[in-house]
Order: C-alpha cells, then sequence, then structure tokens
C-alpha cells in the first residue's frame, strides 16, 4: 500500500516535471534566459507555489532538472531524431517553439530513460500537448512519437512471439 502511494506520487511528480520542462525549455528558446537560470527560476518561483491564483504542484526536481540540461544539451541530436518521425513536407524548423520544447523533451526521455516504458512517455506527452493544444496538436504529437519509440524501442512493442512489432 506504501508502495502504491509512493509510486503514484513519483509517477504525478516526474509529470510535473514534465510539464515544467517544457515552459523552462520554451522560455530559454524565446529569450536570453539560460538553462541553469532557467531551472533555478522554476525551482525557486513556481514549484509547489501559488502564482497569480495558479497553484503549481511539486514537481520530481530531478527529472525536471534531467530533463532541460539533456535536452540544452543535445538539440541537435534530439531535432534528428524528431525530424525523421516527420512527416515529409514537416521539419522541426517549421513547428512553433512550444511544440519543438515538447518533442525534445519527449525524443530525450525515449532515447534516454529506457526506466520509463515508451508508452507512458508517449502518453505523457501526448496529454501535455492536449493542454497546450486543440485536437489537431496532440494526433500530431502522437504520431510523430508514435514512430519515433517505435524506432528508438521496437522490442517494447513486438507482440510476444512476435519480433516485428
Amino acid at each position: 500500500m506504501v508502495d502504491d502511494i509512493s509510486a503514484k506520487r513519483n509517477a504525478q511528480g516526474r509529470s510535473v516535471a514534465r510539464l515544467a520542462a517544457v515552459q523552462a525549455l520554451y522560455q530559454i528558446e524565446l529569450s536570453d534566459v539560460g538553462p541553469e537560470e532557467a531551472i533555478e527560476d522554476f525551482l525557486t518561483h513556481r514549484n509547489g507555489r501559488e502564482v497569480e491564483g495558479d497553484h503549481y504542484a511539486e514537481a520530481d526536481r530531478t527529472h525536471f532538472r534531467w530533463l532541460v540540461r539533456v535536452v540544452n544539451g543535445d538539440v541537435g541530436g534530439l531535432d534528428d531524431r524528431i525530424s525523421g518521425a516527420l512527416d515529409n513536407g514537416w521539419t522541426v524548423d517549421r513547428l512553433g517553439a512550444l511544440m519543438r520544447a515538447l518533442l525534445r523533451a519527449a525524443a530525450a526521455e525515449l532515447m534516454a530513460r529506457r526506466d520509463i516504458p515508451a508508452r507512458v512517455v508517449v502518453s505523457e506527452y501526448v496529454e501535455l500537448a492536449g493542454a497546450f493544444f486543440s485536437r489537431r496538436e496532440p494526433a500530431f504529437v502522437n504520431a510523430a512519437l508514435d514512430a519515433m519509440a517505435r524506432r528508438a524501442r521496437a522490442a517494447e512493442f513486438a507482440a510476444p512471439g512476435n519480433m516485428n512489432g
């Protein structure tokens, strides 16, 4: 019972960390703020606090820091992964800054966090897309992340006894 509560709290903290990381990455791209300053700003002024009537839940600080730093340190590599998952005619540069931040964070988790199931990563970021965008964008995110996840983690999508996925 305690383990179930702890696991649920960890999952919720990670979900909040994903939201915060997308916001921080967006802030970094659109301003002169560096990653460490964006991390510190969020953790000091928003994490677990009420700001202008909005209550910010407590994020998994470790996951938040990791996401912002990893994405910021490998934008080019992540963009290459994202480009490979987009339909013809779409480029990462054609996407808006918020969509780039979201897809980069998701790509970072898919590539580096094998301890988190790919389906969980995809589901979490599709849900985040729904919080930021209308109906079309979450479907776009789902398609791109599903393609990326199936390439990066084919074994997770293979049916038992069927290695073709």
